[in-house]
């Protein structure tokens, strides 16, 4: 049997359950750890595809979604916004929950 690798591991994970996918990706933001946010998003590019498939959907080059996603990256949001696009996804903004507090 062979070994996978964690990334390959999880890559299968949001494809059987696109649902977790979004569950993690939303707490990684509540959380504001970007280096755990591009882990995350790499894992889920191999999902759809594999870099190249994503970068061509969005529409970007592939050198500039790797850099991107990269662990010393930081995208830009339209590139961020496109790559999601590709995952079926969008990024929002919503109230933050206070125990207590009535908006």
């Amino acid at each position: 049997m062979k070994d996978r690798s964690h990334d390959e591991a999880m890559a299968e994970v949001f494809r059987k359950d696109p649902t977790y996918a979004v569950e993690l990706l939303n707490s990684i933001l509540e959380d504001g750890d970007q280096g755990e946010l591009l882990i995350a998003l790499r894992q889920m590019a191999k999902a759809f595809g594999g870099v190249s498939s994503v970068a061509e959907k969005a529409q970007i080059n592939s050198t500039h979604i790797y850099r991107a996603l990269s662990a010393r990256g930081n995208p830009e949001i339209r590139s961020l916004s496109a790559i999601l696009k590709t995952m079926g996804l969008r990024l929002a903004v919503q109230p933050i929950q206070t125990p207590g507090v009535h908006a």
